[in-house]
């Protein structure tokens, strides 16, 4: 019983998307054709509604459509722009200077945005024909934007991790927050280090070195764009608000950046910023009540407790399981988009994780990273989609040039598994966590 429960609802599921159900009814309808083994039809359809709405009554989701409008105002706030001057200001000397600043600026701007999307488009956008003028690469112009959009998934403000809290039982937002700052970074410097080889050997430019003066003007362009992240992190680092109140200070303070310092945004235009903001959130909110209903039938049907077993009976070394839970975290990832993935697979591998000793910090930011990845990946990365799109190349020609970072993406991914101190150590001075 316990198997054909299993093969019914990912059976169902996969059936689903690859007629081009949309992923939420695709969750919905699986999720109800397996409870519909055990219940009948009434119950079932009674059970299905009441997870859904209970899914949804959380404080902590409030921060989803605040963070949401406060990237969408950001995203027309003229923020890239001033980003991308900054970072050259920081990467502009180093071996393939633009590639540097196209990673350094997707860090900066998609840790504010909260959206690899966004971050790919607006960065990758305004990058994309300076390189092609310089003599770059346009398909490793893709590749750089396309694997650095992520990073601003780990480096907080980050939905990602409100969405992860949630469905694990309440992990500490402010703790997950910390947590992802360094293997952010390592993310974006490992990256880096590739761009740099590949600098040496196609022989990129360095540009030229920028005067003092335009030097301190970039910076202090940037620093009130950057200064969103300080605002957030430093209230909840000093207790003087929640990661749900700090969402809607993120709106307050982007509103008064984009229409009142910098005036990029008019008055006019913040109805439709909003609307855009409504729409999102609708789509992300009704993925996590939808995936609430899934949650409860595969507890309801001891999934979890299955493939814990199956992990178990193949090895029960700590460091093979994280490996093989990498390995099908980085499968699902080329097939299925970040939030969905988060929301399934967080209730099968969160237990036996813990079950190793793993913190759900930590285990929330290696799972984060992971699927980082998978956005980069064919045949559904969204990123990848993005960054081609801006870059104007087609998806084939930019395969090849991305298997390199690719690779470093793994070894980092890897680094961040095995060493949790990477992940814990922030939280651990400046919160206390333990």
């Amino acid at each position: 019983m316990e198997w054909l429960v299993f093969i019914v609802l990912f059976g169902t599921f996969f059936i689903f998307l690859g007629l081009g159900v949309p992923i939420s009814f695709a969750i919905g309808v699986s999720s109800l054709l397996t409870i519909l083994l055990a219940l009948p039809f009434d119950a079932a359809i009674s059970v299905i509604s009441q997870k859904m709405a209970s899914g949804l009554d959380s404080f902590s989701l409030l921060a989803i459509p605040f963070f949401i409008l406060a990237g969408n105002i950001m995203n027309q706030g003229g923020i890239a722009m001033r980003l991308i001057d900054f970072a050259k200001v920081i990467g502009g000397r180093l071996p393939g200077s633009l590639a540097h600043v196209n990673i350094l600026a997707n860090m900066m701007f998609g840790s504010i945005s909260g959206s690899a999307v966004a971050s790919a488009a607006a960065v990758g956008g305004t990058m994309a024909p300076l390189q092609r003028k310089e003599g770059y690469d346009p398909a490793y112009s893709a590749a750089v934007n396309i694997t650095s959009c992520p990073t601003g998934l780990l480096i907080p403000p980050s939905n990602t991790f409100i969405v992860y809290s949630l469905i694990s039982g309440g992990t500490s937002i402010g703790a997950l927050f910390l947590g992802g700052y360094i293997p952010g970074i390592i993310m974006g410097v490992s990256l880096m280090i590739v761009a740099g080889i590949m600098a040496r050997k196609h022989n990129y430019p360095v540009s030229p070195k920028p005067a003092f003066q335009e030097v301190i003007k970039k910076t202090l362009q940037a620093i009130p764009s950057l200064g969103l992240i300080i605002v957030i992190i430093g209230g909840i680092i000093g207790g003087i608000f929640t990661a749900t109140e700090a969402s809607a200070i993120a709106v307050v303070y982007t509103l008064l950046l984009a229409v009142v310092f910098y005036r990029e945004v008019k008055i006019s235009q913040l109805p439709k910023i909003v609307l855009e903001s409504v729409m999102t959130t609708s789509i992300v909110l009704l993925l996590i009540g939808a995936s609430m209903g899934m949650s409860w039938a595969m507890a309801n049907a001891d999934i979890p407790y299955m493939i814990s077993d199956a992990l178990l009976a193949v090895s029960d070394n700590p460091i093979v399981i994280l490996l093989l839970i990498n390995i099908i975290l980085l499968v699902i990832g080329v097939f299925m988009d970040m939030t969905p993935a988060l929301l399934i697979f967080t209730p099968i591998f969160l237990p036996i994780a813990m079950d190793l000793g793993m913190d759900p910090v930590h285990f929330g930011i290696m799972m984060t990273f992971n699927l980082c990845i998978g956005i980069c990946t064919p045949p559904v990365g969204s990123a990848l989609f993005v960054g081609c799109s801006v870059g104007n190349v087609k998806i084939d020609k930019v395969i090849k040039p991305l298997l390199p970072f690719y690779a470093v993406l793994v070894l980092a991914l890897m680094l961040v598994t095995y060493l949790p101190e990477i992940t814990l150590i922030l939280p651990q001075v400046f919160l206390g966590y333990r």
